[in-house]
């Protein structure tokens, strides 16, 4: 098998040949189909997963049924409800294909289980969660700091070509604004005619 997920691990971090291999071992290969859920909001997550083709966001479901876009993962990207998976609980969010796509998928409690085994695991962990840190800071930052304008060209140079493959009321949502304040956005840019 010619692993994206073990290919991705390997230019974060050197990981010996017998890792590898027991790694490789634990991964299975899924195709979910545009609207499929990978995790839905309210359920228990058993797995992470490694995003070969596609797409998908994940989003909060609130009281009243309005969708809370609260980012997206392309290809190769680790997509998780890793909170859920950590804490064993319940998602507090769906993932969601916005195309087909392709995964290969690996049981957190397996994957546990050989991370436990060798120490160089623990600087791919480590990079990750740097990684994550930086993404819920910036987040954090554009929503408290910047207006609907700066954080919608935060959002096409942080994800080029998206905003061609997603749904504007669903960049609306990610941007935290309404998808009519979204197209004035866009035709105060130059993007409408």
């Amino acid at each position: 098998m010619n692993s994206g997920f073990l290919n991705f691990i390997d230019s974060v971090v050197e990981i010996p040949e017998g890792q590898k291999q027991k790694f490789e071992a634990l991964i299975t290969t899924k195709q979910l189909n545009k609207g499929d859920f990978y995790v839905r909001q309210g359920q228990y997550p058993n797995s992470i997963a490694f995003l070969t083709k596609g797409l998908f966001r994940y989003f909060y479901l609130g009281n009243k049924g309005e969708e809370f876009t609260k980012g997206f993962f392309t290809e190769n990207t680790v997509l998780s409800a890793y909170s859920a998976l950590i804490e064993d609980r319940v998602s507090y969010f769906s993932i969601e294909a916005l195309e087909d796509s392709d995964i290969e998928v690996v049981d957190y409690f397996e994957l546990q289980k050989l991370f436990k085994e060798d120490p160089c695991w623990n600087k791919f962990l480590v990079v990750m969660l740097e990684k994550a840190f930086v993404i819920k800071e910036t987040r954090e930052r554009e929503f408290l700091l910047l207006d609907a304008e700066e954080r919608y060209k935060g959002f096409l140079e942080r994800f080029p070509g998206l905003e061609n493959r997603v749904k504007q009321n669903i960049i609306a949502s990610y941007l935290g604004i309404a998808p009519e304040s979204l197209s004035r956005v866009r035709k105060k840019m130059g993007l409408l005619t």
